[in-house]
């Protein structure tokens, strides 16, 4: 039994029920874990040293949202093992949802490990003078470079968060300085 034969490529997200499903650490923590592929209760309790009770509650709240869904069930020692996925590759925010970058910043803090001793940080703030063109230009290279990442297997390494934001940002302009203008 499915509760939807495929998945989507991805998922617009715009209902308060979906960004409260996505707002709770756990269950933003389930959904990082199906990226890699279907899993029961039981290995999704496993992957986070949770409790059966617990992710069989943060998973119906996920699939009440329309996040999560039955992939597949089979029978095992008399009884029945399910199977969930995500809906969808990935998540996009509605324009008109009423929620901004500062979920998605929220959420990437909240997932966000300390560097290991040795490794430097990855985290790079950097304000960049640019024409709108140029703007766009740079904002459609990193879009096309985080829309299509390599599937998630945890076989091939470690997962690295990649957050892309190029925002207007509110930094006043200064004057020409008159000195400069007067040595050139």
């Amino acid at each position: 039994m499915e509760d939807e034969p495929t998945e989507q490529e991805h998922l617009v997200l715009r209902s308060p029920a979906q960004f409260k499903a996505l707002g709770h650490p756990v269950r933003h923590r389930l959904v990082n874990v199906l990226r890699q592929r279907p899993a029961t209760l039981g290995q999704l309790t496993a992957a986070l040293g949770s409790t059966k009770g617990t992710i069989g509650y943060h998973m119906r709240i996920l699939r009440e949202a329309g996040l999560v869904r039955l992939a597949s069930t089979r029978q095992v020692r008399g009884g029945t093992e399910q199977y969930f996925a995500l809906v969808s590759r990935g998540f996009k925010l509605h324009e008109e949802s009423g929620v901004g970058p500062e979920f998605l910043i929220n959420a990437a803090l909240a997932e966000m490990l300390p560097p290991r001793p040795g490794q430097g940080g990855r985290t790079l703030l950097r304000h960049l003078w640019l024409t709108p063109d140029e703007a766009d230009a740079l904002a459609t290279r990193l879009q096309a470079y985080a829309t299509d990442p390599p599937p998630a297997d945890s076989s091939r390494g470690e997962a690295y968060g990649l957050l892309v934001s190029l925002y207007a940002a509110d930094i006043p302009a200064l004057s020409p300085d008159e000195h400069d203008a007067e040595s050139r």
